[in-house]
């Protein structure tokens, strides 16, 4: 049903994932009956049972009796007291939850049997050299590669992050299961262990009880990051050197990164007050800190496994120096026999060191488990560090271990760092302490230094005193003392303390970080030991060359508006007028003008209303992290070259005073300026506006010299869909990105094209192969960026075995994309088809949603969006600005509220009226033909086609006949007869007797989940209708956003 991955459009056996579901199902029957008793659990078996009956009635075509069924489900449902209703909600939204899981493990176990997978790298290499791509190009084209996949924290996760953690141990069992070498006390065992869970499951609130805020969000990334793909990285890489050496006869480069990640969680500010300047840092800071944590706990690892004495001449050099620095600060020390002052700290770099930071690898696997094997484990439960030092109460007092942060350093609500008494640093980023203050602080760090280290002394001996200590042991110590110092560096700025650490002391820089693994790789290779080189060493150096010392590089994101309102203040107080109302060549000359100059525009003393002060805090900020831990400052509603040259301007002004507050340069490079193009109106404009800005000799030399003659452009694929129907918006998108294209290639710059998709069909989602593979020809040149939002990236990254797969195909998708570009129109009267499709389609959508006063009524009733603001699985408001119309409405909402009630209207909505319009006029066949022979049309049909079959007439009718008033029902049949005539037009262009018929796979997942979902649809309309006459009653609400995670769970998409 997850109808925005790859591996279900291909066929695939049932059995297994049949007889995991029927595990589990049973087993929570089990917990069931004793929960909430034999009794009620025969009334959720008759409810399933009749719900079986109507759905397999309709699927034989039995209408009438399939109608009979519905109608006494209803009946009975709507009998049920509130107690009863919420039972049932949780139950079948757990069932539906572990059908999923069930689901979702069934992909591993596929890609895991199957011998010769399709899109793999080898799969696909060797289709390219058959095809008479030769083994250099196909070598240099992999190496030169940039993916980016940027992780956003865009609200459609609905699961508590507690949750998905327990979902994932249930997976990691199922896997184990699998195991053929299970004696019979193991597999008892093992069911305990998911009998434990799924009670645990039962027994935790499945609903927020608080909006998440954006530092949770960017947890909740990082956490995608530590429990998969961290592990799935240097696996994705290595299936991506062997199957390149299998073809080519040379491995990936060791430092090659086909693939890397960014984040908009913590920078996307658009619409989000809560995103502020200080969240940004802090989120970039805490990335920092968990990228070193984690390098901490490989070097710990690589440690124990490189005890050889052997090694080439450069590293025993670096080892000798290494110990005779340890020598002498030992010796400095014993002579004084006296706490170190701040200058000898200073000097020496003395650090806590840490005790084990993590449980054995065997706390992680099932209690049945008596061996590890490399396989699955549950996420690992961290313990807090000795090394992490606690700080200083009021009293003076050092805190007790009990108020340790476990792992991660704690940050409040809004971002700020949290003081142990529980207050929160209210100080900028450049802080403003007492001298009191900072004597205190610093005496405290020292003395804790001090102590610390002393003990540790006692605790293992001093490496010059141990014969024929291992060589590579010593570099790596170095080096762990190195991150331990980053990561100690990275709290106090977290903490808002002072940091006065020597550049020396710590690792800034990847490449700092990689030299001296890169020295260790070179020595092992050249004494023999390449085999101990290319394994635990080698994904160390791979990591650190795909997350680099960051994790994922935060990206920016505001609202063109905003810079403009912030460029009115500046020159009102200049006196200059007011920029907004200047036309767009007045603009362009004062900004090109400014961008010359060498000195700063805005005043050190201006005074500015708070909105405009958080937008230049912001550029401060991003003046102060660069583009070693920023990405690209994404426009949102960019129209004009003016918006672009607004944030050069805003971002090389707070670089000129930050550096003058420095006294030095800003760390990194200026960030990439990407202006996102999503409205049809503005996607109709994109090429002219980056023709007007190559044309701006400074902004061209600026590409040139500070992003290496790279334009990236961002195309957004939900706000294009509401504004005028999936089938325009995908035509736009498709017509602006050639224009795009075409426009850097008129000025001989290279352009990296961004793709906002959203999870669902509805906002551009869908399986990752198929959408590269129908972008325009030569927009996909070995670069891509693209989103990857809420749910979908649990989906998709949640699983090490699931991420490698997904990473894969991103690779195997953009390299055909590039060697083997997809066809272009055949003629050109497909092209003028095209525009006719969608100039009908556009005119229907638009004429129901936006020029029908009756409309908004409709949605309002007929579906829960305005209770979806209760489920708290975002820190943004669901609307850009406080009015009720569609138009402010944001897309994920939009999309939301019509999947939870199977009619997926924004999906289809206009199609079929377009296919109509222009089949009538005698052009059906030359629709077939561009089925058949045209990417992009196939996978637009075929993605539609996907979302009709997940759409259901009958229970959309239910919706409108139990909620929706009388008079507004008409407009309901009216909709529901477009959706039947969409069907059979789509039908009708794909040659297709029946929806799905070419993915029969997806139909088969669709119809195993009715007997649960069809039941999960009708309770959330009767708890509807409660509601809406009390709607004050909490436990009504919660019983609707039980449902709706039910609904949502079925539907394997939200927004």
């Amino acid at each position: 049903m997850t109808d925005t991955t790859d591996d279900i459009a291909e066929e695939i056996s049932f059995q297994s994932f049949e007889d995991d579901f029927k595990l589990l199902g049973n087993l929570l029957n089990d917990v069931l009956q004793r929960e909430v008793g034999a009794q009620f659990m025969a009334k959720i078996e008759r409810i399933r049972l009749l719900a079986l009956s109507a759905s397999n009635m309709r699927l034989s075509g039995i209408e009438n009796m399939a109608a009979l069924l519905e109608k006494q489900l209803a009946s009975e449902i709507s009998e049920m007291t509130l107690e009863e209703a919420l039972k049932l909600a949780r139950a079948f939204s757990h069932y539906l939850t572990l059908m999923g899981i069930a689901e979702t493990y069934h992909r591993v176990r596929k890609g895991r049997s199957v011998t010769h997978l399709s899109k793999s790298c080898d799969d696909i290499f060797s289709q390219l050299i058959q095809g008479g791509v030769t083994p250099n190009d196909l070598y240099d084209t992999v190496c030169k590669q940039e993916v980016e996949i940027v992780l956003t924290a865009h609200p459609t996760q609905i699961n508590r992050r507690t949750l998905q953690y327990k979902h994932i141990r249930i997976a990691h069992l199922l896997e184990y299961n699998d195991r053929p070498d299970l004696g019979h006390e193991d597999r008892e065992m093992l069911i305990e262990d998911l009998v434990r869970e799924i009670t645990s499951i039962w027994q935790t609130d499945e609903l927020r009880r608080h909006k998440p805020t954006p530092v949770d969000e960017a947890r909740a990334g990082l956490n995608i990051v530590e429990q998969s793909l961290w592990k799935a990285v240097p696996h994705y890489l290595r299936r991506v050197s062997t199957a390149l050496k299998k073809h080519t006869g040379k491995p990936l480069p060791l430092t090659c990164t086909p693939i890397k990640f960014g984040s908009w969680m913590g920078g996307d500010r658009d619409g989000n007050p809560n995103v502020t300047a200080k969240v940004t840092r802090d989120v970039s800071l805490l990335s920092r800190w968990m990228a070193i944590d984690l390098y901490i706990r490989e070097i710990d690892s690589l440690r124990f496994e490189l005890s050889m004495n052997r090694c080439n001449d450069r590293l025993s050099r670096l080892a000798q120096e290494i110990l005779e620095k340890e020598t002498l600060s030992e010796n400095l020390r014993e002579s004084r026999n006296q706490p170190l002052s701040r200058s000898q700290l200073k000097l020496h770099g003395q650090q806590v060191p840490s005790l084990p930071t993590q449980l054995p690898d065997r706390a992680g696997l099932p209690a049945c488990t008596d061996y590890t094997d490399g396989g699955s484990q549950y996420p690992k439960l961290e313990l807090p560090g000795t090394d992490y030092m606690p700080l200083a109460r009021e009293d003076g007092r050092e805190n007790s271990s009990k108020d340790l942060s476990p792992n991660i350093p704690k940050l409040s609500a809004n971002g700020s760092s949290a003081n142990s008494n529980g207050s929160s640093a209210a100080v900028t980023s450049r802080g403003s302490f007492s001298s009191g203050q900072l004597l205190a602080q610093r005496k405290l760090f020292a003395e804790s230094t001090i102590g610390r280290s002393s003990f540790h002394k006692l605790l293992e001996p001093s490496s010059a005193l141990r014969p024929g200590i291992a060589p590579y042991r010593i570099v790596l110590g170095d080096i762990k003392e190195k991150l331990m110092k980053t990561r100690r560096r990275l709290e106090l700025l977290l903490e808002d303390l002072p940091c006065e650490y020597d550049p020396w002391d710590y690792y800034e820089t990847k490449d700092q970080f990689l030299e001296p693994l890169l020295l260790c790789y070179e020595s092992l290779q050249s004494c023999g030991a390449g085999i101990l080189a290319d394994g635990w060493l080698a994904d160390l150096i791979r990591r650190v060359s795909t997350f680099g010392m960051v994790l994922m590089k935060l990206d920016l994101r505001q609202e063109s508006g905003r810079h403009a309102e912030t460029l009115d203040a500046i020159t009102k107080y200049l006196d200059m007028g007011t920029y907004s109302e200047w036309d767009e060549e007045k603009k362009l000359e004062f900004l090109t003008k400014e961008l010359k100059g060498k000195r700063p525009l805005v005043p050190p003393t201006i005074e500015v209303a708070p909105d405009v002060k958080e937008v230049l805090d912001t550029f401060f900020v991003a003046a102060e992290l660069g583009s070693e831990s920023l990405g690209a400052y994404v426009i949102s509603m960019a129209s004009n070259a003016s918006d672009v040259l607004a944030v050069e301007l805003l971002q090389k002004d707070a670089r000129l005073a930050v550096s003058g507050e420095l006294g030095k340069p800003c760390p990194g490079g200026m960030l990439r300026v990407v202006p996102l193009f999503e409205t049809v109106k503005d996607l109709r404009g994109a090429g002219s506006v980056i023709r007007k800005l190559l044309s701006i000799d400074w902004y061209r030399e600026h590409i040139v010299k500070n992003h290496n003659g790279h334009q990236e452009v961002m195309v957004g694929y939900s706000d294009s869909g509401k504004d005028a129907g999936r089938f325009t918006a995908a035509w736009e998108l498709y017509k602006a990105q050639g224009d795009v294209v075409a426009a850097c290639n008129e000025f001989g710059i290279k352009v990296t094209l961004f793709h906002g998709r959203g999870g669902s069909i509805g906002r551009g989602g869908g399986p990752t192969y198929l959408a590269i593979q129908s972008q325009p020809p030569g927009s996909v040149m070995g670069t891509l960026r693209s989103t990857e939002q809420g749910e979908m990236v649990q989906a998709k990254f949640g699983l090490p075995q699931i991420a490698t797969r997904q990473l894969e195909i991103y690779t195997t998708a953009v390299l055909l994309a590039t060697l083997r570009p997809p066809q272009p129109p055949r003629e050109q009267k497909w092209c003028n088809l095209m525009e006719e499709i969608s100039k009908i389609s556009c005119q229907k959508y638009r004429s129901t949603v936006y020029e029908n006063p009756e409309f908004l009524a409709y949605f309002q009733e007929a579906t829960p969006q305005a209770e979806l603001g209760y489920l708290n699985i975002g820190s943004r408001p669901t609307r850009r600005k406080a009015t009720k119309g569609i138009g402010h409405l944001r897309a994920i909402p939009w999309i939301f509220a019509w999947t939870q009630t199977r009619f997926v209207l924004p999906a289809w909505l206009g199609v079929g009226a377009g296919l109509k319009g222009v089949c009538e006029k005698g052009h059906t066949e030359d629709l077939k033909a561009m089925y058949k022979e045209w990417p992009f049309f196939q996978s637009t049909v075929d993605l539609i086609e996907m979302v009709l079959g997940k759409a259901d007439i009958p229970i959309a009718k239910h919706y409108d006949e139990v909620l929706v008033s009388e008079s507004r029902r008409e407009l309901g049949a009216e909709l529901r007869r477009e959706l039947m005539m969409t069907e059979k037009h789509v039908l009708v262009v794909s040659g297709h007797e029946k929806l799905s018929e070419n993915n029969k796979s997806l139909r088969r997942l669709i119809e195993s989940r009715l007997s649960y979902l069809n039941p999960m649809n009708m309770l959330q309309v009767e708890v509807l209708r409660r509601l809406r006459r009390d709607d004050e009653n909490n436990k009504l609400r919660d019983a609707l956003l039980i449902t709706i995670n039910g609904i949502a769970a079925g539907m394997r998409n939200t927004g």
